[in-house]
């Protein structure tokens, strides 16, 4: 009985900066579960909470999967791009169909910008200590 309740469970892994995202979809009614809380007491800003929806918003599945999250590492910010990328990776395994929709909205890419390491000699990456004549 478990096996058949797990059949349905698609599974994408998302990464955004030091954010790992580890996103499970199940039929449902479009509930978002971020490490056990939803997702509007876990996202403060209404701009975090959109950019996790867009990859369902864009295949038309709001209301088809809940959503189960396992999150750490990274900000709010790069935590929200890691889940986008793990609902867009489970719905793939859900409906290969949905490939080009996301491919073209550019959320199955992994953003590669990560933070620069800091010199030696430099008080950070690329900030030099102040310059004085004397």
């Amino acid at each position: 009985m478990a096996k058949a309740a797990n059949a349905s469970r698609y599974y994408g892994t998302g990464r955004r900066k030091k954010s790992i995202a580890r996103v499970y979809l199940a039929p449902g009614t479009g509930k978002i579960t971020i490490n056990k809380r939803d997702i509007d007491d876990y996202f403060g800003l209404e701009t975090l909470k959109v950019i996790v929806r867009q990859p369902l918003a864009a295949t038309d599945t709001t209301d088809k999967f809940d959503i189960l999250v396992n999150v750490k590492g990274g900000g709010y910010t790069g935590q929200a791009g890691a889940i986008r990328h793990g609902i867009s990776r489970a719905l793939l395994q859900a409906d290969a169909d949905y490939r080009p929709t996301l491919k073209k909205e550019g959320f199955l890419t992994r953003d590669p910008r990560m933070k620069e390491r800091k010199k030696y000699g430099l008080k950070a990456a690329r900030r030099a200590p102040q310059f004085s004549k004397r």
